[in-house]
């Protein structure tokens, strides 16, 4: 199963309430289907921003969002991107199955000028671009990330 999945059941588990200790969350995501050893945990409970507090693993309080914050969109781009193709001015971008909207929510977080919006589905975001010329400098970008 993908990572984007893995965390989000991880944040599931989370918002039905702390978790006491790495061992029990990865019982916990074991019953989901998730076999997680010690290292990847807790690099998702890094990468997630989760904290321990008295009761076990919480999302941080003061942060009413409950989406956790993305790790480098470069890195998003090596690890689920397979594919950037222009057309016009918009990017065909292909990702691995269920890792489009992650990878689009972080591309739409950088703001780059190039960029006027993007459609994200299961495994292709549609990034559309002021004119070819955008379109190509962004196709660029993308590209140097994934060499």
């Amino acid at each position: 199963m993908s990572k984007a999945l893995r965390q989000r059941a991880i944040l599931e588990v989370v918002e039905g309430g702390p978790v006491s200790s790495q061992e029990d969350f990865q019982r916990i995501l074991k019953k989901r289907g998730f076999e997680v050893g010690q290292a990847t945990l807790s690099r998702d409970i890094r990468e997630l921003g989760l904290v321990k507090a008295n009761g076990g693993y919480v999302v941080p309080s003061g942060d009413n969002s409950s989406d956790p914050a993305l790790p480098p969109v470069s890195r998003l781009v090596r690890e689920f991107v397979l594919g950037v193709r222009a057309a016009e001015n918009l990017l065909v971008t292909k990702t691995s199955i269920g890792s489009a909207q992650p990878v689009a929510a972080a591309l739409d977080g950088e703001e780059w000028p190039e960029a006027i919006g993007s459609i994200a589905g299961d495994d292709t975001i549609l990034i559309i671009c002021a004119n070819k010329k955008a379109a190509k400098r962004l196709e660029g970008r993308l590209q140097e990330m994934l060499a």
